[in-house]
């Protein structure tokens, strides 16, 4: 009796000790060859590198605040743009939180001069992962005035420039219009008339 099971149990270890090696060493050591190979810029994060420094991801969100810079949408991941927290506030769109959220960051974009204009839905609520890195080309352009008056460049040379940074639909089908914003960020970093 204990011949037969351990002749039954046998193969089936045999068969768990395979499938482990194949699917989880072999198949994913395969993957990332594949990967690293024909796409090494996106499995390896698809990073932003200033002058030999990473500044950040095309794929992650940042924070950014200062009137000089094209703002981000609102981030719930943790405090703010964690990629270790992503998560969105999970409130109700009847949740009397989420309504004083959105109240309250309209006012702070009119409090930075947004004035006008509607403030665009992007830049008021956040997104389902708190690490969305585009907003709007709308959203863009509704903080040209802003950004050139900190800057000290002209509406329309900024305007040139959110209108080079839009990104469109794959095949013109796939996604919607977008504005990157690190990227956006970092093209204005490099054309701003004012030291930073």
């Amino acid at each position: 009796m204990l011949t037969e099971i351990r002749n039954s149990l046998r193969p089936a270890f045999m068969l768990l000790l395979l499938l482990t090696l194949l699917t989880g060493v072999a198949y994913p050591l395969a993957i990332t060859g594949i990967a690293q190979t024909a796409f090494p810029a996106q499995a390896n994060g698809s990073l932003i590198s200033e002058r030999g420094t990473i500044v950040g991801s095309e794929l992650i969100g940042q924070g950014f605040a200062q009137p000089r810079y094209f703002h981000s949408r609102p981030s719930a991941a943790g405090d703010g743009y964690d990629a270790s927290a992503s998560a969105a506030t999970n409130l109700a769109p009847g949740s009397q939180d989420l309504r004083d959220a959105i109240a309250a960051r309209v006012e702070d974009a009119r409090a930075q001069g947004m004035t006008g204009v509607s403030v665009p839905p992007d830049l008021v609520t956040t997104s389902a992962s708190g690490l969305d890195p585009h907003i709007s080309p709308e959203a863009a352009f509704a903080q040209v005035d802003r950004v050139a008056r900190a800057r000290g460049l002209t509406p329309q040379s900024l305007r040139a420039v959110v209108e080079r940074s839009v990104e469109y639909p794959l095949f013109g089908i796939i996604g919607e219009p977008r504005v990157n914003v690190l990227k956006l960020n970092r093209q204005v970093d490099r054309i701003s008339a004012k030291p930073l």
